[in-house]
């Protein structure tokens, strides 16, 4: 029972070239947390400030909520494989600067504000080719898995990435962080290059804004899509935040040094892998709705129990509960978007989903980074938890949209 088990969990990894692209993507992934770790500690030593903090958040994801929508456009008329290509060779270079500059002791904080922009702009491009290059590379009844799967990839990265990272920074120097970043785009490099699922567009006439107009329609025709898109567009905007002011906790009221800021996001990174085993064990299950607006519920409480944490130990419970209900939503919300797109049509519904999932990231560090400064990151924080608690509630018993699918 248990091998049975384990093979339903793990069921796209049957499909090679989906193997491929987790593994090239995980190695990436572990890179790009231990930059994010040692990029916010840096900006936070360097500047002793929260607004700095969040604007990087903000400069890194503006870019995807302003230019998915071509991105989907594009990633429907081109060959998938190569635009996810080009998107790693220039997030690949901004770190090799970084690095460059950190070991040259001539960085300042607008160098990573700068280059956190332009890696925003290739992840715009490269975010809806992943998202629509991930169905082709497994059967439909296994999509749900896959995405799941895929989830596991990423929340291993942030489980693994801070750990390291908060070692490397303690005893190594911020440069290591950076540097094995930059090495890390190599493997999706190679995965890339060596997978042999090909998309081939079909020829259009239509202009790249006509394309466009017809994936919004397309999404405008699905009233719950709607609704997914809204709610992955608050969801980002009130939960993100609060692991952009993490180094705050850690060195404002836990009085603690960079390992702990590592080992704080580790934790979460484990909640989310137990989330996303959650999902994919589940497989294709009915009622997916519901089950994600009550792990939204869940991700509420968890976030105002985080915000009023004086104590380690729970901060630490707190963060698996944030970490398993975060990804619990977002793999059961996408799953949803996923289902219900068409092939021909996944690049551009994929990236109204991306410019609204990522889209929440830098409206909320925009609006937090000024709020936080006024009324302090705990309260601003357990506000954000509790308008989570009454969102999911307004879906679960008053738009019952969602809840039904």
């Amino acid at each position: 029972m248990g091998t049975l088990t384990i093979n339903r969990v793990f069921k796209a990894f049957q499909y090679r070239d989906f193997r491929l692209m987790w593994f090239g993507a995980c190695m990436s992934s572990i890179g790009t947390w231990m930059q994010i770790v040692a990029q916010g500690w840096l900006i936070y030593r360097l500047s002793h400030s929260a607004f700095l903090l969040a604007l990087d958040q903000f400069l890194g994801g503006i870019p995807i909520f302003l230019f998915s929508l071509i991105g989907g456009v594009v990633a429907d008329r081109a060959e998938r494989r190569k635009i996810l290509l080009g998107s790693q060779y220039v997030q690949m270079a901004c770190a090799t600067i970084l690095t460059v500059l950190i070991v040259a002791g001539r960085i300042h904080v607008w160098h990573m504000l700068a280059l956190s922009f332009v890696s925003g702009l290739a992840q715009a491009f490269g975010g809806p080719a992943y998202s629509a290059l991930i169905p082709s590379l497994v059967d439909r009844e296994d999509m749900p898995n896959a995405i799941a799967l895929n989830s596991i990839q990423f929340n291993t990265a942030v489980t693994i990435g801070p750990a390291l990272a908060g070692q490397a920074l303690a005893k190594l120097g911020e440069q290591w962080c950076f540097g094995l970043n930059a090495l890390s785009f190599l493997a999706p490099i190679v995965s890339l290059s060596i997978i042999t699922a090909r998309y081939l567009p079909e020829k259009t006439n239509d202009s790249i804004f006509g394309s466009l107009k017809q994936g919004i329609k397309f999404v405008r025709k699905q009233g719950s899509m709607e609704a997914l898109i809204l709610l992955a567009f608050c969801m980002t905007a009130l939960s993100m935040p609060m692991r952009t002011y993490i180094p705050v906790f850690v060195k404002d009221i836990f009085h603690r040094g960079p390992e702990t800021f590592g080992n704080l996001l580790s934790v979460m990174g484990i909640g989310s892998i137990i989330g996303s085993l959650t999902v994919a064990g589940m497989g294709n299950i009915p009622n997916k709705g519901r089950v994600a607006l009550v792990t939204l519920l869940s991700l509420g409480a968890g976030i105002a129990g985080f915000s009023i944490s004086k104590a380690l130990p729970l901060s630490y419970a707190m963060l698996i509960i944030v970490g398993a209900s975060m990804m619990m939503v977002f793999a059961t919300v996408t799953s949803l978007v996923q289902l219900i797109a068409t092939n021909e049509m996944r690049g551009r519904v994929m990236s109204v989903y991306n410019c609204a999932f990522r889209g929440g990231m830098p409206m909320g560090n925009l609006l937090s980074g000024w709020l936080v400064p006024i009324f302090t990151a705990p309260v601003v924080l357990g506000v954000n938890g509790l308008l989570l608690i009454l969102m999911a509630g307004y879906f679960l018993v008053v738009q019952r949209r969602v809840a039904a699918l």
